[in-house]
């Protein structure tokens, strides 16, 4: 009699192990999506007090464009790489945000783009720092990676590299807009630390890619480079684990090593994404270090974590979901 209650119960908590599941546990259960797709353009001071209507219309819409193209591209089984390539270009073409058109202007006067690329398949990735006259720096990042033996490149160099490969290369008044450059003079020798904008790709093939680009803070000091060029700072891929790009203060996400830190606490942490995105971005503010971050892994999970007022983000995925957000969801 002993014997059958104690298998009994045994039974039940057997039963009650693999159906109680936590949400970590149900999220590294859960189905490979077929293709997902993340973006950012920037984590800071984002209120709906601090935004006019018509201007967070604009931003609404760009960040939808860029997720439309994406799913288009990913659909029709573009690799992730030029699916980041390519959401990173459409937003480097908008002046909306801190990335090629719009990017912000040093404490010279003068404007400076850094952009990084990783391949999370062949764990290859590529960066250029400080360009001047390269219309969309992220396309400089892929070039490095795929056709130079090295990972980063900066100025005169990376200019004429992506010169000679091929890229358009425009005169530097292309990227001045009168709102940044408002900025500039605003500021009077205060550092403005914008946001930057980033893509992380899955496609149908199982392959990760991620991407960042920026103009760094506005009023910067001459030479500065923040994270968004420095691979495992601001930019990881890992077909094993997942893919991020960073936004936010720079020198803070470079310190610790934010993007490749999220990969590791889930390799040797054995982590969800969601943790592991999520502690990280909650310690950096207990060090007085703000943005944020997005990731995706390899079954299409998403994580978008931040500690400032707002970041805008969105995702999309093969299943129809499809969010577009810029403030702190209530």
């Amino acid at each position: 009699m002993i014997k059958k209650q104690l298998l009994a119960m045994f039974i039940l908590l057997f039963i009650s192990g693999c159906t109680n599941k936590t949400s970590e546990e149900k999220q590294n259960d859960a189905k490979p999506a077929e293709y997902a797709l993340v973006i950012h353009g920037g984590a800071g001071n984002v209120t709906p007090e601090r935004i006019p209507p018509e201007k967070e219309a604009e931003y609404r819409a760009v960040l939808q464009q860029a997720l439309n193209l994406g799913s288009e591209w990913l659909k029709n089984d573009s690799p992730s790489v030029a699916v980041v390539e390519a959401v990173i270009q459409l937003m480097e073409n908008s002046p909306l945000f801190n990335a090629g058109k719009g990017a912000v202007f040093n404490a010279e006067g003068k404007i400076e783009h850094d952009a990084s690329i990783m391949d999370g398949n062949q764990m290859k990735a590529g960066a250029v720092a400080s360009v001047n006259t390269i219309k969309n720096p992220i396309s400089a990042a892929r070039l490095v990676m795929e056709k130079s033996p090295h990972v980063m490149m900066v100025r005169e160099g990376a200019i004429q590299f992506a010169r000679e490969n091929g890229l358009e290369i425009v005169d530097s008044s292309y990227f001045f807009t009168q709102e940044r450059y408002n900025d500039l003079l605003r500021l009077q020798g205060k550092i403005e630390k914008y946001g930057t904008v980033g893509c992380v790709a899955l496609d149908k093939k199982g392959n990760i890619a991620a991407g960042t680009s920026t103009g760094g803070m506005s009023n910067k000091k001459y030479g500065r480079i923040g994270d968004a060029p420095i691979i495992g700072a601001g930019t990881y891929a890992s077909n094993a684990t997942c893919g991020v790009s960073c936004t936010g203060h720079g020198e803070f996400f470079i310190r610790y090593n934010v993007a490749a830190d999220v990969s590791a606490r889930m390799k040797y942490g054995n982590q969800s994404l969601q943790k592991a995105s999520e502690d990280i971005i909650n310690e950096l503010f207990q060090k007085e270090g703000m943005g944020g971050l997005i990731a995706l892994d390899k079954l299409g999970n998403i994580s978008m974590p931040f500690n400032t007022d707002g970041m805008f983000r969105g995702y999309t995925k093969a299943n129809g979901e499809n969010k577009v957000l810029l403030f702190k969801e209530k």
